[in-house]
């Protein structure tokens, strides 16, 4: 980031390559749409180009886009709050990519998996998906964060803007209230595991 701050339009394709994917899962989890993610992530990115003359390094790079792209995305919840959200786990709506396939099963998946655990995965994404966005958005935001993207919790208190013992509680909470929503799904076991499973 720095490199493109100071002029390197290379060093902005760089920053893309790497952090797009991981960037555009958090706006579709945050969001449950996927039109409405990839607008977002397009305003995340443009907003990154805009203000790269103000970035500071005093956090690192990551932690400063997801705080762009987590504003972006409530910002828009509150401009849309009356539309319905598209689940992850609903059917891709024809002429979309997808072919039939759940929303959800559209994510890209990190490292390779094998096939069982694909499997595995392949059910338990739509229940998770669904008990996640039955939390409240504050406690949905940090399971993201910390379960799908793998931020710390120092750096989640800085893109939420709020204490780390504050983010520690809500992920507390978020863990609580997904293992209520999983068990009514039929879903038991260790939900921490099951978030890092689910995630890659």
């Amino acid at each position: 980031m720095l490199a493109f701050k100071s002029g390197d339009a290379r060093a902005f394709e760089v920053l893309v390559r790497r952090h797009r994917t991981p960037v555009f899962n958090f706006i579709l989890r945050f969001t449950g749409q996927k039109q409405r993610a990839e607008d977002l992530l397009q305003e995340t990115w443009l907003k990154v180009v805009r203000s790269a003359s103000e970035y500071e390094p005093k956090a690192r790079f990551t932690t400063w886009v997801y705080t762009i792209a987590r504003n972006l995305c409530v910002d828009s919840a509150r401009k849309e709050s009356y539309r319905q959200a598209d689940s992850l786990d609903a059917p891709v709506r024809a002429g979309d990519e997808g072919d039939g396939r759940l929303l959800g099963e559209l994510l890209p998946d990190v490292g390779g998996a094998d096939p069982e655990r694909g499997a595995h995965n392949a059910r338990l994404r739509p229940l998770l998906e669904r008990a996640l966005l039955s939390l409240p958005e504050e406690q949905r935001e940090v399971f993201i964060l910390r379960e799908y993207a793998g931020v710390q919790f120092k750096d989640i208190a800085q893109v939420t803007g709020v204490p780390e013992n504050t983010v520690k509680s809500r992920m507390r909470y978020a863990l609580e209230g997904l293992r209520r929503r999983l068990e009514k799904l039929g879903v038991d076991g260790d939900l921490a595991e099951l978030g890092r499973t689910v995630a890659g």
